[in-house]
């Protein structure tokens, strides 16, 4: 599935100045600009000085913000993999992606999220004779459970959410579970910061491992410190980077990458 990145570089720089409480005014003190410059960086009045000096500004690398701004990054195309399917829908002025993943064998899946409408992920179970017999939700956020009551009334299948992220009509479990679906074993982690109780699961049991990472990353980008952004940072430091370089990360908006890849590419990152 080809899809648009979720964020633009003004995004990034924008995201980095607000968890880290910075206002032009002291961006501009710390960068030497001047505050208009600064304001127009960060509307998106492309200047390389001024989104280079920013990014130092920001803890942000960049030469990733500019290779961002002057479109030169594409994630690298995935090939097919049995047992991953993905479903972007329209939600509000965005998209939103969830997930089929299921075990080859059994022909057991788990859904991961519902986006806005359940109906692609419902035909694609019934076209490859699937039962969807779990659903695992990243975090409570609406446009990532809207169509849950349907999803679960179609399957029958239990839903889950972490214990921080309580949701009516699914159960809270805390961060550390793991479940076992037919030859599919899957770990969760938490990866909070964008939200109270992200959780991050990790399939193994496939021909590549996955990670379903929520809001929590995307693709050049993350979802950002709505509750707390340096324990973004630190959950997925902690808890996605750490993931073998060849795990297909399944993020909550935009395409589909690799830990490999945002270790090269994520502006956020730098160490990496």
């Amino acid at each position: 599935m080809n899809l648009p990145l979720e964020d633009q570089y003004t995004d990034i720089l924008q995201k980095a100045a607000r968890g880290r409480k910075q206002t032009p005014e002291t961006l501009a003190a710390q960068t030497g600009l001047s505050v208009s410059q600064v304001t127009r960086a960060l509307n998106g009045q492309f200047d390389k000085p001024s989104v280079l000096a920013l990014s130092a500004a920001l803890g942000l690398a960049g030469d990733r913000v500019v290779r961002l701004a002057k479109n030169e990054y594409c994630p690298a195309p995935i090939e097919a993999l049995p047992g991953l399917a993905q479903f972007n829908t329209v939600f509000d002025d965005m998209t939103v992606n969830a997930y089929l993943v299921w075990d080859p064998h059994s022909r057991s899946a788990i859904a991961f999220d519902t986006g806005s409408d359940v109906t692609d992920l419902l035909t694609t179970a019934q076209t490859n004779g699937l039962s969807v017999e779990l659903i695992l939700l990243t975090h409570s956020h609406g446009d990532h459970i809207f169509d849950l009551d349907r999803l679960k009334e179609k399957t029958g299948a239990p839903a889950y959410i972490g214990e921080a992220e309580p949701v009516e009509g699914a159960i809270p479990f805390a961060p550390g579970k793991e479940f076992t679906l037919g030859t599919l074993k899957i770990e969760t982690r938490l990866t909070w910061g964008h939200c109270q109780g992200g959780i991050t699961y990790v399939v193994h049991g496939l021909s590549r491992p996955l990670a379903i990472v929520g809001d929590a990353l995307f693709a050049g980008s993350m979802g950002g410190g709505g509750i707390s952004y340096e324990a973004a940072l630190l959950t997925n430091r902690k808890e996605i980077f750490t993931l073998p370089d060849e795990t297909i990360l399944c993020p909550g908006h935009g395409p589909l990458t690799t830990v490999a890849e945002q270790k090269q590419t994520n502006p956020f990152f730098p160490e990496a």
